[in-house]
Protein backbone atom coordinates (compact mmCIF):
# COMPACT_ATOMS: atom_id res chain seq x y z
CA UNK A 1 0.00 0.00 0.00
CA UNK A 2 2.92 2.55 0.88
CA UNK A 3 4.14 1.79 -2.70
CA UNK A 4 1.04 2.86 -4.21
CA UNK A 5 0.33 5.57 -2.06
CA UNK A 6 3.92 6.76 -3.52
CA UNK A 7 3.63 6.43 -6.91
CA UNK A 8 0.14 8.26 -6.69
CA UNK A 9 1.76 10.86 -4.55
CA UNK A 10 -1.06 10.43 -2.11
CA UNK A 11 -1.34 8.54 1.48
CA UNK A 12 -2.12 5.05 2.59
CA UNK A 13 -4.92 6.68 4.57
CA UNK A 14 -6.19 8.02 1.57
CA UNK A 15 -6.31 5.11 -0.56
CA UNK A 16 -8.19 3.54 2.28
CA UNK A 17 -10.96 6.13 1.99
CA UNK A 18 -11.07 5.67 -2.08
CA UNK A 19 -11.69 1.88 -1.03
CA UNK A 20 -14.11 2.53 1.45
CA UNK A 21 -16.48 4.58 -1.56
CA UNK A 22 -16.15 2.03 -4.40
CA UNK A 23 -13.57 3.92 -6.21
CA UNK A 24 -10.81 1.54 -6.25
CA UNK A 25 -11.24 -1.86 -5.87
CA UNK A 26 -7.41 -4.07 -5.14
CA UNK A 27 -6.99 -7.43 -5.18
CA UNK A 28 -6.31 -9.04 -2.11
CA UNK A 29 -2.95 -11.45 -1.45
CA UNK A 30 -3.61 -14.54 0.50
CA UNK A 31 -2.04 -12.89 3.50
CA UNK A 32 -4.92 -10.33 2.99
CA UNK A 33 -2.79 -7.40 2.20
CA UNK A 34 -4.54 -4.71 -0.53
CA UNK A 35 -2.21 -5.57 -4.17
CA UNK A 36 -2.01 -2.53 -6.06
CA UNK A 37 -2.04 -3.12 -10.49
CA UNK A 38 -1.91 -0.83 -13.21
CA UNK A 39 -5.76 -0.78 -13.29
CA UNK A 40 -6.48 0.33 -9.64
CA UNK A 41 -3.21 2.53 -9.84
CA UNK A 42 -4.70 4.12 -13.30
CA UNK A 43 -8.43 4.15 -11.36
CA UNK A 44 -6.90 6.09 -8.72
CA UNK A 45 -4.90 8.81 -10.62
CA UNK A 46 -8.29 8.70 -13.12
CA UNK A 47 -10.62 10.01 -10.38
CA UNK A 48 -7.58 12.23 -9.09
CA UNK A 49 -8.02 14.10 -12.67
CA UNK A 50 -12.20 14.02 -12.79
CA UNK A 51 -11.64 15.74 -8.74
CA UNK A 52 -9.81 18.47 -9.85
CA UNK A 53 -11.24 18.96 -13.28
CA UNK A 54 -14.61 19.31 -12.48
CA UNK A 55 -14.12 20.86 -8.64
CA UNK A 56 -16.07 17.81 -7.02
CA UNK A 57 -15.44 15.48 -4.33
CA UNK A 58 -14.28 12.01 -4.12
CA UNK A 59 -17.87 11.21 -2.81
CA UNK A 60 -19.58 12.81 -5.67
CA UNK A 61 -17.31 10.52 -8.34
CA UNK A 62 -18.39 7.79 -6.00
CA UNK A 63 -22.17 8.82 -6.10
CA UNK A 64 -21.96 9.15 -10.13
CA UNK A 65 -20.23 6.22 -10.83
CA UNK A 66 -23.51 4.83 -8.74
CA UNK A 67 -26.09 6.68 -10.75
CA UNK A 68 -24.48 5.29 -13.92
CA UNK A 69 -24.74 1.70 -12.34
CA UNK A 70 -27.77 1.38 -10.48
CA UNK A 71 -31.13 2.22 -12.86
CA UNK A 72 -33.49 3.11 -9.82
CA UNK A 73 -31.43 5.85 -8.32
CA UNK A 74 -30.38 7.25 -11.90
CA UNK A 75 -34.04 7.83 -12.56
CA UNK A 76 -34.34 9.20 -9.00
CA UNK A 77 -31.62 11.79 -9.70
CA UNK A 78 -33.00 12.35 -13.28
CA UNK A 79 -36.45 12.99 -11.78
CA UNK A 80 -34.92 15.37 -9.36
CA UNK A 81 -33.16 17.21 -12.55
CA UNK A 82 -36.23 17.96 -14.42
CA UNK A 83 -37.82 19.27 -10.75
CA UNK A 84 -34.75 21.38 -10.44
CA UNK A 85 -35.39 21.57 -14.53
CA UNK A 86 -31.98 21.21 -14.83
CA UNK A 87 -32.72 18.48 -17.07
CA UNK A 88 -35.88 18.63 -19.73
CA UNK A 89 -38.88 16.84 -18.69
CA UNK A 90 -39.53 13.39 -20.90
CA UNK A 91 -42.38 13.41 -22.96
CA UNK A 92 -45.85 12.23 -21.36
CA UNK A 93 -46.03 8.91 -22.14
CA UNK A 94 -49.65 8.68 -22.38
CA UNK A 95 -49.53 11.35 -24.66
CA UNK A 96 -46.79 9.24 -26.83
CA UNK A 97 -49.41 6.07 -26.26
CA UNK A 98 -52.89 7.67 -27.46
CA UNK A 99 -50.95 9.20 -30.39
CA UNK A 100 -49.83 5.38 -31.30
CA UNK A 101 -53.32 4.17 -30.30
CA UNK A 102 -54.58 7.15 -32.73
CA UNK A 103 -52.29 5.55 -35.53
CA UNK A 104 -53.11 2.09 -35.02
CA UNK A 105 -56.74 2.96 -35.53
CA UNK A 106 -56.05 5.22 -38.76
CA UNK A 107 -54.53 1.73 -40.25
CA UNK A 108 -57.37 -0.22 -39.70
CA UNK A 109 -60.21 2.23 -40.22
CA UNK A 110 -62.20 1.35 -43.85
CA UNK A 111 -62.41 3.49 -46.56
CA UNK A 112 -65.28 5.95 -47.40
CA UNK A 113 -66.64 4.10 -49.68
CA UNK A 114 -66.47 0.17 -48.60
CA UNK A 115 -68.18 -1.29 -45.72
CA UNK A 116 -65.48 -2.49 -43.17
CA UNK A 117 -62.66 -4.67 -44.12
CA UNK A 118 -62.93 -4.08 -47.41
CA UNK A 119 -59.74 -2.40 -47.25
CA UNK A 120 -58.58 0.46 -48.81
CA UNK A 121 -60.91 2.45 -51.36
CA UNK A 122 -60.40 4.24 -54.45
CA UNK A 123 -59.67 7.81 -54.49
CA UNK A 124 -62.71 10.11 -54.66
CA UNK A 125 -62.65 12.66 -57.54
CA UNK A 126 -64.16 16.32 -56.46
CA UNK A 127 -66.30 16.66 -59.47
CA UNK A 128 -68.14 13.06 -58.81
CA UNK A 129 -66.88 11.35 -62.02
Amino acid sequence: MARAAAVLDTTPRMLRYRESLGLLVPARSPGGHREYGERELLAAAYADELERRYHVSLSDLAFAVRVLAEAEVAADVRRLGQLTRRIPPSPPVAALDFEAQKGRRLLRMPGPAGPPGSGPSEPHSLNGR
